[in-house]
């Protein structure tokens, strides 16, 4: 795979740079905020080499790719600085998605860039349990004692990590977000906290107000609403201050409003609501744990594919900084093993080499807690493999929380996790793993599925196919009147190199804008310089006026259609002027666009002559 030329072609096919308000990633996906989700082309993007699924969920289109993903978005980030672009536009008319939708995907952008450093310190501290338990070292000696520090640091200090996380999400001062956390984490507050717990001291109060003392360690709400209700105090304050004494006196006020206001009422409040999703999911386990396990175990992955898992995230993190130890890990690893399993079962089933390869590859990326590219490019793909797997982590969520197997720590649910797991109830988690992996193969090969031709057949059957066949071609006529010049000449990349599709580009000498083809008008842009047409026998068009020619925001561009409407063969569609988008310094040559190029066998331009009228054809789809 080439992250580097996979980059490019996922960005030209959501619709170009200009398109995308933000661009986040995880352990398997990125995640665009698109400013059009209509201008993104779906089918083009799964075909792609390296592309495993791409879906739209939470107001976000997700192109999910697996273990390669972070180099991939590194790529990404060298074409545009997307992460600081996003904006209230970036929403698509005025729709944010339902509140739950929302809340998922908040709380997946505030935990996805710290998850590394969660699992990584939840293993160590899993090395650490195994080394206690087994006597490996003493209790008191230098390595326990660091291994402690290592494995500790993360979970104790967690609020600073989520206030800088969520202060990206709600746009909003890191630095101010941090000392809200350092708020929470005073000594004072800490000290008292556990004075308290012996029974020797009492909280502080403000003008009548109290302020109990309350370790806010570890703890996930209490930041996450401090930081959500600073971005709002932070935009108001900023807003009324003179711009002259912004810089001293906002910050200062904001600390004045908001640490005050967090230790009296935020963090009391976001501490209970912690305490009690802890008891809840404790009184949930023990009292209907097979039930709960294994209806968590068989819906977890339902839960990845539409982004909702994040949102159970917090709750075992809550859960192991008051309780100790989390119910929910486990099931998720079972959930995890299902997926490795059923695609390990097809790995060793097919009779496809492509998709053997593929089997193999995701289902070692599943067996160590990456499941999408099993889910995604095997369990979904031949559909019976993904209910085996759903069976499969249900039998194993259900035997595991039936006997109590319990966390001792957040980690990346995969075989590199199983330490934190040490303890009395280990050997249950094993055979609950054992379980989930004998029942989701066994039922992927009782179910079965019908396997995949491989490339080399279908290219076979389509050569056999193609011989003596007449072709069909779709007629595009030229919408404009200008001087013909070949694509790769245009110096844009992204329309030279083909990327967008195949075509011609124009130099026009008059500025109007005629229809094609019968059709329909697919996308307007509100800045007037581009279209996307859909002819009625299917091929789509677009037409750019110029080049980066959108930073002009419509001038000297009027529209004649509107997005969705049909048009005829010689309608005008847009009318623009030539000398004012020269002079304002933007080129105006136009490329011409099949972007649905892979759906013919061949685009082809005219070449009778360098100068061409309206109405004269311009391209010849051969219809595959």
């Amino acid at each position: 795979m080439n992250q580097q030329q996979l980059a490019k072609d996922i960005l030209a096919f959501v619709g170009g740079k200009e398109n995308v308000g933000n661009v986040t990633h995880c352990y398997t996906r990125l995640r665009f905020n698109l400013k059009n989700d209509d201008l993104a082309n779906k089918e083009k993007i799964e075909q792609l080499d390296g592309v495993i699924r791409v879906q739209m969920q939470s107001g976000q289109f997700q192109v999910v790719i697996g273990n390669e993903v972070g180099k991939v978005y590194k790529e990404m980030e060298k074409l545009g600085n997307f992460q600081t672009e996003e904006s209230d536009d970036s929403v698509k008319d005025g729709k944010k998605g339902n509140l739950i939708g929302r809340f998922f995907e908040n709380i997946a952008s505030i935990f996805t860039p710290i998850v590394p450093a969660i699992a990584g310190a939840g293993l160590v501290k899993g090395i650490l349990g195994l080394v206690t338990s087994l006597n490996l070292a003493p209790a008191d000696s230098d390595i326990v004692t660091i291994l402690k520090i290592v494995s500790d640091a993360v979970f104790y200090f967690l609020p600073f990590f989520l206030a800088v996380s969520a202060a990206r999400k709600f746009k909003t001062n890191e630095f101010i977000a941090l000392a809200l956390a350092g708020g929470m984490m005073y000594p004072t507050l800490i000290d008292g906290a556990r004075a308290i717990a012996e029974g020797g001291a009492k909280g502080l109060s403000l003008f009548g107000l109290p302020m109990p003392f309350i370790n806010y360690s570890s703890t996930v709400i209490p930041i996450i609403i401090s930081v959500w209700l600073l971005s709002y105090v932070n935009r108001w304050i900023d807003a009324r201050m003179p711009s002259a004494v912004r810089i001293i006196f906002t910050p200062t006020i904001i600390l004045l409003i908001m640490i005050p206001f967090q230790l009296i009422a935020v963090g009391p409040l976001g501490s209970y609501l912690g305490l009690g999703l802890a008891d809840g999911v404790t009184w949930l386990f023990e009292s209907v744990g097979i039930l709960a396990g294994g209806i968590l175990g068989a819906t977890r992955p339902l839960l990845v594919i539409v982004g909702m898992h994040y949102g159970l995230m917090p709750i075992a993190i809550q859960n192991i900084a008051v309780l100790g130890y989390d119910y929910l890990v486990p099931v998720f690893l079972m959930a995890n093993m299902g997926q490795a399993a059923a695609a390990l079962a097809v790995f060793i089933k097919t009779k496809n080499k492509d998709l053997k390869t593929i089997a193999a590859s995701s289902s070692l990326s599943a067996f160590l807690g990456i499941t999408e590219p099993a889910m995604y490019g095997v369990n979904l793909r031949l559909k019976k493999p993904f209910i085996a797997a759903l069976i499969g982590s249900g039998v194993g969520g259900a035997f595991v929380t039936g006997l109590g197997v319990t966390s001792s720590a957040f980690v990346l649910p995969g075989l590199t996790s199983l330490p934190v797991f040490s303890g009395p109830k280990f050997i249950y988690l094993i055979i609950g793993l054992l379980l989930t992996i004998a029942v989701a193969m066994i039922l992927t090969f009782i179910l079965g599925f019908k396997d995949i031709e491989s490339k080399k057949e279908k290219v076979e059957k389509n050569e056999v196919a193609a011989v003596n066949d007449e072709r069909r071609q779709i007629t595009v006529n030229s919408p404009m009147k200008g001087e013909m010049i070949p694509l790769h000449k245009v110096s844009d990349p992204t329309f030279a190199e083909g990327i967008m599709g195949k075509g011609i580009a124009i130099e026009p000498t008059d500025g109007s804008v005629v229809a094609p083809f019968d059709g329909s008008v697919v996308t307007f842009f509100k800045t007037k310089h581009a279209i996307g047409l859909r002819s009625e026998e299917g091929l789509e068009l677009l037409i750019h006026v110029g080049l980066d020619t959108v930073n002009l925001e419509g001038k000297y561009f009027e529209g004649h259609v509107e997005q969705g409407q049909d048009v005829k063969k010689g309608d005008l569609l847009l009318t623009f002027n030539i000398e004012k988008i020269k002079s304002a310094g933007y080129p105006t040559v136009t490329p011409i666009i099949v972007t649905n190029s892979a759906d013919y066998l061949d685009v082809l331009a005219n070449e009778q002559s360098d100068q061409m009228k309206q109405g004269e054809w311009l391209l010849k789809a051969v219809d595959a």
